[in-house]
């Protein structure tokens, strides 16, 4: 499957029956095992960022924008990870601005952020 291209195409909008436009679960996982988690890489500084943006920008609440924690999401080897559903698109993303994109590009405008898309690899 090709995601689209930011030049090319805008992200599928939500069913017009969805409660929300879009979703954004972020892994907070953190695993006691000494493996490497979502958790170890400032997840949750990710998710509260995020979730100012949206608020800040007016998307959130019904019919428009949600930001969700998450357990393990799987993707351990490409975290911190974030995925925007009904999308289905995976983020990878370091510091706050790769969330400020994420939100102005994505949850905003409805335009992937192609660099910053997590490697379709990259799993546990």
């Amino acid at each position: 499957m090709t995601l689209p291209s930011m030049k090319e195409s805008a992200a599928p909008a939500a069913p017009t029956n969805a409660y929300y436009e879009r979703h954004i679960f972020f892994c907070l996982n953190q695993r006691h095992n000494g493996e490497d988690s979502c958790a170890n890489h400032k997840a949750q500084e990710g998710f509260d960022r995020c979730k100012a943006q949206v608020k800040a920008a007016g998307l959130a609440g019904p019919g428009k924008v949600r930001v969700n924690k998450a357990g393990c999401l799987d993707r351990c080897a490409a975290g911190p990870v974030a995925v925007v559903y009904p999308d289905a698109v995976w983020y990878t993303y370091v510091d706050a601005q790769d969330i400020d994109e994420i939100v102005e590009s994505h949850l905003k405008n409805g335009q992937v952020v192609e660099r910053l898309l997590t490697p379709a690899h990259l799993g546990r």
